[in-house]
């Protein structure tokens, strides 16, 4: 079926890459073109009342299945849309670097397996593609694997991600035990403490892969790949895979696990977007923001509203692709993502500064650009929502915090100077930076077309007032990041937040090395156990060793004297029976005569 598209054409160009090795960059334009196509026709198709299905083999009794629905198809096509636009990007980036048929690969590996993510109708093909995202993201982020840490920092990534998904698999199996079926619409309508628990566990696992508190802290480690590396698994790939996980689960949700679902995404709200202000690293802030925009996903997400959580993942995916992008352009320029070394960049690259500034303002939410949509409709969503206390805060202070942290990274870009270095693919660069700058400036005017394709209610309008607050946040933000320093701003924060909020080390120290140690403990346990087995079971061999001596020097010996006695006794008594009748008789007289002797004397 057509839908299969989006899947099988990314996944052919990446085998057609390995197996050919040769005309990398074009096979995977071209597989991500026609995965572009087979999503935008499908999209039309369920547009039009059609929810085209597949049923493939799987564990018995249990099929897998693909299902185009529209929050489905629709997601698709997001994917498809950044990941072919990135690898246009990319063939500018790429260059001069090596390694080109391994990245583009990899890179359509990762489409194809995030494709089968959001069209999967079942837990066990959605779980074998969560891994598989995964799998695909640890291979990306180390891409440079010779390069002075990025090992440790892809094997930091696979490893936090792969610590929350056991609440995946716990969540899945408490599901599937209550309903009997592996179809994901089916365990949706389980109610009770069952369903308590599953969202909870879905929380701790969509926390781990879209880098919620406290799992922020492996994300911008992640930097260390290709820029296209970043703005794909950081806008509707691979951190997006923990909020559509909530969208799509948002039925299941019981009033505790939504409440637990909107304070964890307002904590990320405020934490990661206080980090963001503090950091000296373009790509670094921009992986900070991206987890504090997520947190809104999953903040509309625990307020009810799934809608509103769907058009700010929708919008932020045009986003914050556009500023990884134009990033990357400044890289090549100056060669370092450091703001130190990015000073003045802005005025020398002033297209893609241009660009840089549309999709930055869209994301601090000015009018008329698309995340003043996506946001308001996050914070009408909470102030209408039942935790309205608990969550709107959050809503408004990240607000602010987004147009500070913005206003700072174009006030470092713009003021300064440096030496620029010719960009080569230049204009490859540009093109996809130029279609996703245009996506990010209008995508907020397809709001409501967006929430009635997929069944959910149009996004509430804010009130007058409370419009009026949100925009003056926003221009008080602008106004605080451009003319007040970071470390004015953050006071005794700054340090803090510039190390990422890990307190005791943090997810390092309170659980990635506790959880050594007590591997390490139970290694020294396993390693003095194997050597109590050995040492019983040495003694026993030398017990066995010990029987057959006995056996083989003793019983068998005797037994074989005795053997060989008899032998000879009937040996010699054979010789007595040779037939020679004068033999026979000498014998019986002899016998007779002895007789007689014992008859005498006997009495």
């Amino acid at each position: 079926m057509i839908f299969t598209l989006a899947i099988l054409a990314p996944l052919a160009a990446a085998a057609l890459i390995l197996l050919l090795r040769r005309g990398a960059s074009a096979l995977a334009l071209l597989g991500a073109g026609a995965g572009l196509a087979g999503a935008s026709v499908t999209l039309a198709r369920v547009s039009g009342g059609a929810y085209p299905s597949a049923t493939l083999p799987g564990l018995p009794g249990l099929p897998l299945r693909l299902v185009a629905e529209p929050l489905t198809a629709l997601l698709s096509v997001v994917v498809a849309v950044v990941g072919f636009l990135v690898l246009v990007y990319a063939v500018g980036y790429m260059k001069e670097e090596g390694g080109k048929a391994r990245f583009y690969a990899e890179m359509s590996f990762f489409v194809a397996a995030m494709q089968t993510l959001v069209l999967a109708g079942d837990w066990v093909l959605l779980l074998a593609s969560w891994e598989l995202i995964g799998l695909a993201s640890y291979l990306l982020i180390g891409f440079w694997f010779w390069r002075e840490g990025i090992p440790q920092a892809a094997t930091r990534a696979f490893l936090y991600t792969r610590t929350a998904d056991l609440g995946l698999y716990v969540a899945i199996f408490v599901l599937v035990s209550r309903t009997g079926t592996t179809e994901l619409s089916g365990t949706l309508a389980v109610g009770g403490t069952a369903a308590t628990v599953a969202g909870l566990l879905l929380l701790v696992a969509a926390m781990g892969k879209s880098a919620q508190a406290p799992f922020q802290g492996w994300l911008q480690d992640a930097m260390a790949g290709p820029t296209p590396v970043s703005a794909l698994l950081h806008s509707a790939t691979l951190v997006a895979a923990g909020a559509i996980l909530m969208i799509r689960v948002s039925p299941l949700l019981t009033p505790t696990a939504q409440l637990a679902v909107g304070l964890m995404g307002g904590l990320t709200i405020v934490v990661a977007g206080l980090i963001a202000v503090s950091q000296r690293d373009l790509k670094r802030l921009l992986a900070a923001s991206t987890s504090s925009q997520y947190g809104f996903v999953l903040l509309a997400v625990g307020a009810g509203s799934p809608a509103a959580a769907l058009l700010h993942l929708v919008a932020h995916a045009a986003m914050k692709s556009s500023l990884f992008l134009g990033a990357g352009i400044f890289q090549h320029a100056r060669g370092s993502t450091a703001f130190e070394d990015l000073r003045g960049v802005g005025s020398e690259r002033r297209l893609v500064f241009a660009g840089f500034v549309v999709a930055g303002l869209a994301l601090a939410g000015v009018l008329p650009l698309s995340g003043f949509f996506s946001k308001d409709a996050v914070i009408a969503a909470a102030f209408a929502s039942p935790y309205a206390p608990a969550l709107a805060p959050f809503t408004l202070a990240g607000t602010l915090l987004t147009a500070v942290y913005v206003a700072r990274t174009l006030r470092l870009l713009w003021r300064g100077e440096g030496e620029d270095e010719p960009v080569a693919g230049i204009g490859w660069m540009g093109v996809a930076l130029a279609v996703l700058v245009g996506l990010a400036a209008v995508l907020g005017f397809a709001a409501e077309p967006l929430a009635r394709l997929t069944g959910g209610e149009p996004p509430r309008d804010l009130a007058t007032a409370l419009l009026v607050l949100t925009l003056a946040l926003a221009a008080g933000g602008l106004l605080l990041g451009w003319f007040v320093l970071a470390g004015r701003l953050l006071g005794p924060l700054g340090v803090p937040a510039e190390e990422g909020f890990r307190v005791a080390g943090g997810f390092d120290g309170l659980v990635a090395r506790p959880a050594l140690v007590l591997a390490r403990m139970l290694d020294r346990l396993d390693r003095c156990i194997h050597a109590g087995v050995l040492g019983v079971g040495g003694l026993g061999l030398a017990l066995a060793r010990a029987s057959r001596l006995a056996d083989e020097r003793g019983i068998d010996a005797l037994i074989a004297a005795l053997v060989r006695g008899l032998r000879e006794l009937g040996g010699r008594a054979r010789e007595l029976q040779s037939g020679l009748v004068h033999r026979e008789l000498l014998l019986a007289a002899a016998g007779a005569a002895l007789i007689l002797v014992l008859l005498v004397i006997g009495p």
